[in-house]
């Protein structure tokens, strides 16, 4: 006799467009970093989404995902999707992934589908459900260079960085067990007006927010598992606790939505 077949759940992890190769021809495009966090320790099924704008069809791939993870990216979210100014020239945009990546977010928040929000994606969350980014946190006054190192080494681009003040009994409080944890930093935007609907879980030294959880949306409180965190724990989760426990917290809202949705109901949310 056979046995039964383990189904792993789907987890679409965002794409960027990205020019490849000598005639620089469109990609889409996502770090394997994700892929492999996806593969070893949420044990999913990592599903490309591409950055096709409008083209995308929101309700049916949430009709067939089970989580999905917003990825990083060196562009910046748009200005214009939450009145900001206008971006200085040469800053790296991608209004294709705009374009799918803030309704997604919308839809899925409605559904209940899990969300994993990470560095872009932490501030798409925040611009999708009505928030505003500081564009260049290191030109701010009493601001941190949050920025990535322009070092070649690796370890040092992507190493601890500064430390993060988490809110005491908070989801964040709950994976890291302590007040005061210790995060790498790649980024120059920044939440500058925090969306209705997240609360903050964890505060940078300079006061930028760093990790948030979503509590309500449009149509009232969440129903579903949605957090985000500014820093990158795809980068180290095989030899950082904490970065290891945020996928793998993840790993069982996707495992809980994946069975409620066969049995028709809602996943639950990370309170």
């Amino acid at each position: 006799m056979r046995s039964a077949r383990v189904v792993k759940p789907l987890i679409g992890i965002s794409c960027c467009t990205k020019q490849f190769g000598i005639f620089g021809m469109p990609n889409h495009a996502a770090s394997d970093t994700y892929v492999r966090a996806t593969d070893e320790v949420i044990g999913g099924v990592p599903v490309l989404l591409p950055a096709n704008g409008p083209s995308a069809d929101i309700e049916t791939l949430l009709d067939r995902l089970d989580g999905i993870i917003l990825t990083g990216s060196r562009s910046n979210v748009q200005p214009t999707l939450y009145d900001g100014p206008p971006h200085a020239e040469g800053t790296p945009e991608d209004p294709a992934r705009d374009g799918i990546t803030l309704p997604l977010i919308r839809a899925a928040i409605l559904r209940g589908v899990p969300v994993l929000a990470i560095c872009r994606g932490f501030q798409e969350l925040n611009v999708a459900l009505g928030g505003s980014l500081h564009q260049r946190l290191q030109d701010l006054p009493d601001r941190m260079d949050h920025a990535t190192p322009m070092q070649p080494s690796a370890r040092v681009r992507q190493g601890k960085a500064h430390a993060v003040r988490v809110v005491s009994g908070g989801w964040l409080h709950r994976l890291a067990g302590a007040t005061d944890i210790a995060v790498n930093s790649l980024h120059n935007q920044g939440i500058d007006r925090l969306a209705p609907g997240l609360v903050v879980e964890g505060v940078a030294p300079d006061g930028t927010v760093e990790a948030v959880r979503v509590v309500a949306s449009q149509a009232g409180p969440a129903i579903g598992y949605a957090v985000g965190v500014q820093w990158h724990p795809e980068y180290d989760w095989r030899t950082d606790s904490l970065s290891r426990a945020i996928f793998e917290h993840f790993a069982a809202a996707v495992r809980a939505y994946a069975e409620s949705a066969r049995l028709g109901g809602v996943s639950i949310a990370a309170d």
